[in-house]
């Protein structure tokens, strides 16, 4: 072929291209939308196969909940989790190789205790507990070394931003104008915003235990499975203990909480996963945050003067003399209630609610350290702990993203059950595996029929074995949408959508989506039309494992 025509079609491709980007116009054959793991994981599989990818990220800094105070993590059976997902914690392994990465401990002074198990795997070179600033550092590399287009800080225009012509996406548009077309297109967002835009069936909340013939999905009054109840604490939630016309204590609902078994559209409580330190070094004390009213705690005095005592229950150690701290106990840092209309709620609406959820939190931890009426024991304890100086230096330390432990989940071709989960009914089409207990913070708070405070929703029950994800589980029903895959608000039911929603299975979930994504283009088929003997080879071939070796 003539060299001068080959360098005027390059030159008439890169013109077009500048053109379009002039016009806030951009091409890919795949669109991802979202900052979470699974976006990344998508994107890597897609540019792996030879396509074209674009993430468009309503986020700043990538990687999700990983990156953004999750270091514990929530591994379940480790050898369930393959492909880029295992990359993801090889990636965390060699950095923490290096010398410099520990800058405040030795390496040989950290513990390494996991969930369960080791943090530290030197045989298949694995690290499984980790800083945010850590888990961000190999999301980008993943980013840049499979050269990976990023828009961030893009969202989703979600009234008229998404163009869906006879149930296939053509584009999607941002609040800031870009508009980015693609022919497959992959929602990896907590929220299920693009899936909600593009007219997808989805649920918000507990389905009764009826609807699927299941045990432990609808609401749970009486069931303690953890220790985040007040079991047979006769605490009050009256201003005046004796007196229920006095009126009821802050973060105590008075909703009848319904019958066991029924469902509702409360969803499990989110908090953010804290970042700490007791290294002076490295130390920023808590502050009042704004707003801060003390009445909001009362519980928490009750509750200290009943005898409880678990307050550093879940500060759990991550390198470097950080924690990772979690929800612990009855009244803790889980702001139980207070999230229900998140998951569909304007960005506005839902800036207030992460603002409320940053501000009751930050007052749990300076209402610890200054109040009087908390035992000296604690607030002494508590007082030596502070945000780490070095993580989140663009947002005052505090974590980019709060935990959505649950929003909206698609209803799609397949609804994965706690059957599922349990290994009761067969998954015909595994495109993953997951292994953690099927586990629910609380959803609501309330008083019982005898005048007292009671939590509910707090579940965890252990499957026996690993268990298969079916692919129909991230595809939308046909009639709906024919060129999306939802790897994130998965298609499960609240109980079975509390194991599935671990970090680790959702980049398992994006890279398979990545793989189908780009299969059903080099089909043309929809791709639960696809030869699944196909799939699972190019799956095996991935590195995923759809089925357990044990």
């Amino acid at each position: 072929m003539n060299f001068k025509y080959i360098l005027a079609v390059l030159i008439l491709v890169i013109t077009l291209q500048v053109s379009a980007q002039k016009n806030n116009t951009y091409q890919a054959d795949v669109i991802i939308y979202g900052g979470t793991s699974a976006a990344i994981t998508a994107a890597v599989q897609v540019k792996k196969m030879g396509k074209s990818v674009i993430i468009v990220s309503p986020d700043k800094h990538l990687g999700g909940i990983t990156s953004s105070g999750l270091g514990f993590t929530d591994t379940g059976n480790k050898a369930v989790i393959g492909g880029l997902s295992r990359e993801f914690y090889q990636g965390i392994y060699n950095y923490y190789e290096k010398s410099e990465t520990w800058k405040f401990q030795k390496k040989e002074e950290y513990g390494g205790k996991g969930q369960g198990t080791p943090a530290v795997d030197g045989d298949h070179k694995t690290m499984w507990i980790f800083e945010p600033n850590v888990a961000e550092k190999v999301f980008e590399d993943f980013i840049s070394d499979n050269n990976i287009t990023v828009y961030r800080e893009e969202w989703l225009d979600r009234e008229t931003g998404v163009s869906v012509q006879n149930g296939t996406i053509q584009s999607i548009k941002t609040l800031n104008g870009k508009t980015f077309n693609g022919t497959f297109f992959i929602d990896a967002t907590y929220e299920g915003d693009l899936m909600a835009s593009a007219g997808v069936s989805f649920i918000v909340g507990r389905e009764a235990n009826s609807v699927y013939k299941e045990k432990r999905n609808g609401i749970q009054l009486g069931v303690f499975d953890h220790k985040h109840n007040f079991g047979k604490r006769k605490i009050s939630p009256y201003v005046n203990p004796k007196d229920p016309k006095s009126g009821v204590i802050a973060n105590v609902s008075t909703t009848n909480p319904g019958v066991k078994g029924q469902g509702d559209h409360k969803i499990q409580s989110y908090c953010f996963r804290m970042c700490l330190t007791q290294n002076e070094e490295n130390r920023v004390a808590f502050q009042k945050p704004e707003g801060y009213d003390p009445s909001q705690y009362e519980l928490l005095v009750r509750l200290y003067n009943d005898g409880w005592d678990e307050t550093f229950g879940r500060f759990d150690a991550i390198p470097n003399l950080k924690t990772d701290v979690n929800n612990h106990g009855p009244f803790s840092s889980d702001y139980i209630g207070m999230n229900y209309d998140y998951p569909e709620a304007t960005y506005e609406r839902r800036q207030e609610i992460i603002k409320d959820h940053e501000n009751y939190q930050k007052g749990w931890f300076y209402f610890i350290v200054n109040d009087s009426r908390v035992p000296e024991h604690v607030r002494t304890e508590m007082s030596k702990w502070g945000l780490s100086k070095d993580e989140y230096k663009d947002n005052n330390n505090w974590p980019y993203l709060l935990y959505i432990r649950e929003a909206r989940r698609m209803v799609g071709e397949v609804v994965m059950t706690e059957h599922e989960i349990l290994g009761k009914t067969k998954v015909n089409k595994p495109i993953g595996m997951g292994s953690y207990a099927m586990d629910s913070h609380n959803v609501q708070r309330y008083i019982t029929k005898h005048g007292y405070v009671q939590n509910e929703g707090d579940i965890g029950e252990e499957e026996k074995h690993p268990y298969k994800i079916d692919l129909g589980a991230i595809t939308p029903k046909k009639e709906e949408c024919k060129n999306l895959l939802v790897p994130v608000a998965v298609s499960a039911s609240h109980i079975a959508f509390g194991s599935i929603r671990m970090e680790p299975v959702f980049m398992i979930l994006g890279q398979s989506a990545g793989l189908l994504s780009v299969m059903a283009m080099e089909e043309n088929k929809n791709v639960s039309d696809i030869d699944y003997t196909k799939i699972r080879a190019k799956l095996i071939e991935a590195g995923q494992i759809i089925y357990n070796k044990d």
